[in-house]
C-alpha cells in the first residue's frame, strides 16, 4: 500500500500548509481570493514563561511565514491581548525561492508586558511615543531615547564616550579592560585597552537601534583579543543591551588572561552619604549601602534620614539629629567595593575606605544575579552580566566611590580569579606518530597530535545591560533588573503556528494519541528534563565550560567521563543541538529554549576557530573543548546555529554562520583523514580535497543555504546545486560516501564507483539539510542518490547482498539512522519501509531503547526493546540520535507506528 495515497509529500505538505493558513484567517479573509493575495493569518506569539515579565528590556523575535504568503513591502503589526497595535519594528530576515518572505524578525520597545499572547498582523504597527532616534557624526553616533542620549565611539579607546539624561552626564567614558599575564603564577602583569578600529550603524529605529564595533585589545607596543561589540538602544528604555565577543589569539604557553571586562566611569554628585551602591545578591536579594553609612551609628541621626538612605533618595539635612550632623567627617568613607563569583556556588562582597587600607568582608551568598550600581539622586549607572555565576570567575567593581568620578567594571574574567590557562591539559606521552596516536585514540578515544590541542583561535560571547539612570532606583526596581537580564524575557511564536510554516524541515508536534506515541513523547520530554537538569547537578559550569554538556556517563565512579579523552565534552557529537532545538520548536519550553540557548552561545564560539589554520572548523569532543586534534566542520555546522537565529534574530549567531560560507577552504591544508589507518593517499590536483558528503559537505552546505536565504545572492544557490548534481552523477552516489571535491566550483569529481559507508555520515544534520535542499531545489538525480542511501543504510546483509557485489561492511547508530529508513518509506509510499523504520527505532540497536518515567530506568518490553540497566551507562550521542530519530518519525510516517508496535 502507498502510504501517500496517491500524492506527492510536497504537493501533500503544500496543500496542507496552505489549508492550516486558512484555518488561521478570520472569516472574511477566507472569503478573499487566495491566501497569497488576501489577508494575513494572525500569528500567536507568546511569552515563553507563560506570563508576562515583570520587566521587559524589549524584545526581538522571529516569525516564519509559509511559502508564497508573504511578499516583500508588506507592513506588519504586533498587537497586544486586546488588539490593540503595540509600538514594533520588523525586517526580513530570509526568503524563500520564489522571493516570497520565509522570516521576518519584529522588535518591541523595553517595558512591554503584555499579558496573554500577542500576534502579528498585516497592518501598518504603531510607533512609539518616544521614538529611537541615531545621528552618524564624524567622530561619534549618537542615540536618543526620550531624554536620554547615548554617544558612541567611532574609534578610540572609549566605546561609550558618556550617556547624558536631560543634559546631565550620568555616565562617562565605557572601555574595554584586559590584562595577561605571562605566567600561570608569578608572571609578569600587562593591562590592555580596547581600541575600536571600525563602527557600523546596523539599524536606526524606530523602535530598536543596533551599533556594531569592531576592534582590539592594545598594550605596552602589543596588539591581543580581537573583539565585536554590539549595543541595542530601545524605545522605552534607559539601558543599552551589550553582546560583547572576543577571540583568544594568544599563545597558550604564555599568554594567561587575567582579567577581561568593561568599565565606566561614573560622575559623582552630592555629599559622601547621598551616594549609594547596590550589588545584587543570590535571587532578588540586594546588598545596599551608602558610600558614608549613617544607619547603626551610635548616634542615631534620626528616623527620616536612615530611611531617606536605604530609599537611595537624598538625606533631609534638616531633619538629621544635631549631635550627628557635626561628625559626619568623623564617619569613614567607602569608596571601593568588589562582588567576586569565584565558583557556582559561592560569592563573596568585600569593600574598604580607599587604596593602600584593608578590604573588610561584607556578606556572602551562593549565586548573584551580577548587578553593580553607582550614583546618587542625581543619577549614575548600573551594569549587569548575564549568566553571571555560570561563567565563574566573575566580578563586579567599583572604586573612588568616595571621588568625583568612581569607576564600575564588570568583570568577565575576575582579577582576583587565577588567570586563564589555556594549555593543553596533558603531555604528548610519546605520541609524535601516528601509530601511536592511533593507539592513544584507542584506548582513551581521543585523537591527539602535538600542536593541533591549541585554543588559539576559539571565541566567547557575553550579553550584558547598561543603565544611565536619572536617579538612585528602588530596591524592587534594580531587583527587577537585575532579573531581566539574567533570564530574560523571550517571546516566540506557537509551535502549531511554525510548523504549519513548513521551515526547519522535518519534525513534529507532540502526539499522545496512541500509547506507544505517549511513551515515546515521555521518553523525550523525560531525557531534556534530564540534560537540563544534569547542568545544574554536575555543575557544568565555568567561563569556558558553561553551555555544553557532557559525552558519556561512567557508571563505575557515578561521574561522567570528564577526565577521559573523546568521553568528555560532547561539542555537537551527534547532534545534540538540533535535538535541543527542535525539541523547544515542538514544545515552547522555557527551561529548553535557555538550555539550547546557552549551548548554542558555547558550542558556536568555543568549540569552533574563528582564527588561524583551523578558522572555521570545530573540535572532535575530548578534554578540553579545543584539546582533540580532529577539526571538523561537522562541530562548527551551520545547522546547530539556525534555529535559535531565526527564533531570535540574534545578530551575533547570524555572524557565525556567515564565517562558515568558505569554512570548507580550510580542508585545503587541515586534512580529516590523514590518520585513518590504511587509507589510500591518491595525490590531487592543487585546489582539490577529498570531502565526505555527510560530515563535511553537509555542513558547508547549511551555511550555504542560510546564506542563500538571508540575502538572495544565487552565487550560494549556485554552489548548493553544483554539489547536489555532481554527487547525483557518481556511480553510487551518496553511497560513495565521499568524493574529490574543487573547492573552485563547489563540484564533486570522480566516477564514485565504490562503495563506503559510515556511521557518521549522515548524523551531524546530513538528513536535515537534505530535506529542506530537496524542498527548496529540484535536482533529480540526486534525490535519488539521498534516497538510495537512505533506504540501503539499514538494509539487512542479505538484502544487501542481493543488490549490491561489495561487502555490506560495518553498521552503528541503527536506532538513529531508522529516520532514513522513514525518510524514503514517505517519499517512495513504501508501506514495507515504513514498518521497518519503526522496528528499527523500537529495536533499540546501538542505541538508547524506549524506556518509560525517568529516563535512567529500562522498561522491559517487547522483544525489540532492548533493556538497559541505568540510562546514563549510555552517551548522549544515543539520547540526540533517539531523541531526533522519534521526533522526525512521528512527522515522517506516524500511522505506521500501530503496526510496527504490534
Amino acid at each position: 500500500m502507498d502510504i501517500r495515497a496517491g500524492i506527492s509529500r510536497r504537493d501533500s505538505l503544500k496543500a496542507g500548509l496552505m489549508a492550516s493558513v486558512t484555518a488561521l484567517l478570520p472569516g472574511a479573509a477566507q472569503a478573499a481570493t487566495g491566501v497569497r493575495g488576501g489577508a494575513m493569518p494572525a500569528t500567536p506569539v507568546r511569552w515563553i514563561d507563560d506570563a508576562a515579565p515583570p520587566l521587559s528590556l524589549g524584545q526581538t523575535f522571529g516569525v516564519p511565514w509559509p511559502r508564497g504568503v508573504l511578499r516583500a513591502g508588506k507592513p506588519l503589526s504586533v498587537q497586544g491581548a486586546d488588539g490593540t497595535a503595540l509600538p514594533s519594528q520588523h525586517w526580513t530576515l530570509a526568503t524563500w525561492p520564489d522571493g516570497s518572505i520565509k522570516w521576518t524578525a519584529h522588535a518591541l520597545p523595553a517595558g512591554t508586558g503584555q499579558p496573554g499572547a500577542l500576534r502579528v498582523v498585516q497592518g501598518k504597527p504603531a510607533a512609539p511615543q518616544a521614538p529611537v532616534l541615531v545621528r552618524e557624526l564624524a567622530d561619534r553616533i549618537e542615540i536618543q531615547v526620550g531624554a536620554l542620549r547615548w554617544s558612541i565611539g567611532r574609534s578610540g579607546n572609549a566605546i561609550i564616550q558618556s550617556a547624558q539624561q536631560g543634559g546631565r552626564t550620568v555616565v562617562g567614558p565605557l572601555t574595554l579592560v584586559a590584562s595577561v599575564d605571562s605566567a600561570p603564577e608569578g608572571g609578569t602583569r600587562t593591562p590592555f585597552t580596547g581600541r575600536i578600529t571600525s563602527a557600523t550603524v546596523e539599524q536606526k529605529g524606530p523602535v530598536r537601534a543596533v551599533v556594531k564595533l569592531t576592534g582590539i585589545h592594545e598594550g605596552q607596543g602589543r596588539q591581543i583579543l580581537p573583539f565585536t561589540l554590539r549595543l541595542y538602544a530601545h524605545a522605552g528604555g534607559d539601558h543599552l543591551r551589550i553582546v560583547h565577543s572576543f577571540i583568544f589569539d594568544g599563545d597558550p604557553a604564555k599568554d594567561f588572561i587575567s582579567g577581561i571586562g568593561l568599565t565606566a566611569a561614573v560622575p559623582m554628585a552630592g555629599a559622601p552619604h547621598d551616594r549609594h551602591v547596590r550589588l545584587a545578591t543570590a535571587d532578588d536579594g540586594l546588598f545596599s549601602e551608602a558610600v558614608r553609612p549613617l544607619t547603626g551609628l551610635r548616634r542615631d541621626p534620626g528616623k527620616a534620614v536612615r530611611a531617606a538612605q536605604i530609599a537611595g533618595k537624598a538625606v533631609p539635612m534638616d531633619a538629621m539629629a544635631p549631635g550627628v550632623a557635626k561628625l559626619l567627617d568623623r564617619i569613614p568613607t567607602w569608596g571601593d567595593f568588589d562582588l567576586t563569583q569565584l565558583s557556582a556556588d559561592g560569592f563573596s562582597i568585600a569593600k574598604r575606605t580607599q587604596d593602600g587600607h584593608a578590604w573588610v568582608d561584607s556578606v556572602a551568598g551562593s549565586r548573584s544575579q551580577g548587578l553593580g550600581y553607582i550614583g546618587s539622586p542625581q543619577g549614575g549607572a548600573a551594569i549587569a552580566t548575564r549568566y553571571f555565576w555560570q561563567r565563574h570567575p566573575s566580578q563586579i567593581s567599583i572604586r573612588d566611590a568616595e571621588s568625583d568620578m568612581a569607576t564600575l567594571t564588570a568583570w568577565l574574567w575576575s582579577p582576583d580569579a587565577k588567570p586563564m590557562d589555556m594549555r593543553s591539559y596533558r603531555g604528548v606521552l610519546g605520541m609524535e606518530g601516528y601509530d601511536a596516536q592511533n593507539e592513544g585514540l584507542d584506548i582513551t578515544y581521543e585523537d591527539y597530535e602535538p600542536g593541533w590541542d591549541a585554543a588559539t583561535g576559539v571565541a566567547r560571547t557575553s550579553e550584558l545591560t547598561l543603565w544611565a539612570c536619572a536617579a538612585t532606583p528602588s530596591a524592587d526596581t534594580l531587583a527587577a533588573m537585575a532579573q531581566a537580564n539574567a533570564v530574560p524575557p523571550q517571546l516566540m511564536v506557537t509551535p502549531d503556528r511554525i510548523h504549519e510554516a513548513g521551515v526547519f524541515g522535518i519534525w513534529s508536534l507532540p502526539d499522545r494519541s496512541t500509547p506507544m506515541k505517549a511513551r515515546i513523547e515521555d521518553q523525550n520530554r523525560n531525557l531534556v528534563d534530564f540534560y537540563v537538569g544534569e547542568v545544574d547537578r554536575r555543575r557544568w559550569y565555568g567561563f569556558w565550560n558553561h553551555g555544553d554538556i557532557m559525552h558519556t556517563y561512567d557508571f563505575d565512579r557515578h561521574v561522567w567521563r570528564y577526565d577521559i579523552g573523546g568521553f568528555a565534552w560532547d561539542n555537537s557529537e551527534l547532534s545534540p543541538d538540533l535535538w535541543f532545538w527542535t525539541s523547544v520548536l515542538r514544545t515552547g519550553n522555557a527551561a529548553a529554549f535557555r538550555f539550547a540557548e546557552a549551548l548554542t552561545r558555547h558550542t558556536g564560539e568555543v568549540d569552533v576557530y574563528h582564527l588561524g589554520r583551523f578558522k572555521g572548523l570545530g573540535t572532535r569532543h575530548g578534554v578540553q573543548h579545543w584539546s582533540d586534534s580532529s577539526k571538523q566542520p561537522r562541530v562548527s555546522n551551520a545547522m546547530y546555529r539556525r534555529i535559535f537565529y531565526y527564533l531570535t534574530a540574534d545578530e551575533r549567531a547570524g555572524d557565525l554562520m556567515r564565517d562558515l560560507v568558505t569554512s570548507d577552504l580550510s580542508l585545503e591544508h587541515v586534512e580529516i583523514g590523514r590518520k585513518v589507518p590504511g587509507a589510500e593517499r591518491n595525490p590531487l590536483p592543487a585546489g582539490v580535497i577529498d570531502l565526505s558528503f555527510g560530515t563535511m559537505w553537509c555542513s558547508v552546505a547549511s551555511a550555504w543555504l542560510t546564506e542563500w536565504e538571508r540575502t538572495g545572492d544565487k552565487k550560494w544557490r549556485e554552489r548548493l546545486l553544483n554539489g547536489m548534481d555532481s554527487i547525483g552523477r557518481l556511480k553510487y552516489g551518496w553511497l560513495a560516501g565521499s568524493a574529490p571535491y574543487d573547492l573552485k566550483t563547489g563540484r564533486f569529481m570522480g566516477a564514485g564507483d565504490k562503495i563506503s559507508i559510515s556511521h557518521l555520515n549522515a548524523v551531524f544534520g546530513a538528513l536535515e539539510v537534505n530535506a529542506e535542499l530537496l524542498d527548496l531545489l529540484d535536482v533529480p538525480r540526486y534525490r535519488t542518490a539521498w534516497l538510495d542511501y537512505c533506504r540501503w543504510f539499514n538494509a539487512s546483509p542479505k538484502e544487501w547482498k542481493a543488490k549490491f557485489d561489495q561487502p555490506f561492511g560495518r553498521r552503528n547508530l541503527k536506532e538513529g539512522h531508522s529516520r532514513l529508513t522513514a525518510y524514503v518509506a514517505r517519499e517512495t509510499g513504501d508501506r514495507e519501509l515504513a514498518v521497518r523504520a519503526w522496528k528499527e527505532f523500537l529495536g533499540g540497536d546501538a542505541g538508547l531503547g524506549l524506556s518509560n518515567g525517568d529516563p535512567r530506568v529500562a522498561l522491559k518490553g517487547p522483544a525489540y526493546v532492548r533493556p538497559i540497566v541505568e540510562w546514563p551507562d549510555v552517551s548522549t550521542n544515543a539520547a540526540s540520535q533517539w531523541g531526533l530519530a522519534a521526533i522526525e518519525n512521528l512527522a515522517l510516517i506516524p500511522d505506521a507506528l500501530a503496526d510496527a508496535a504490534k
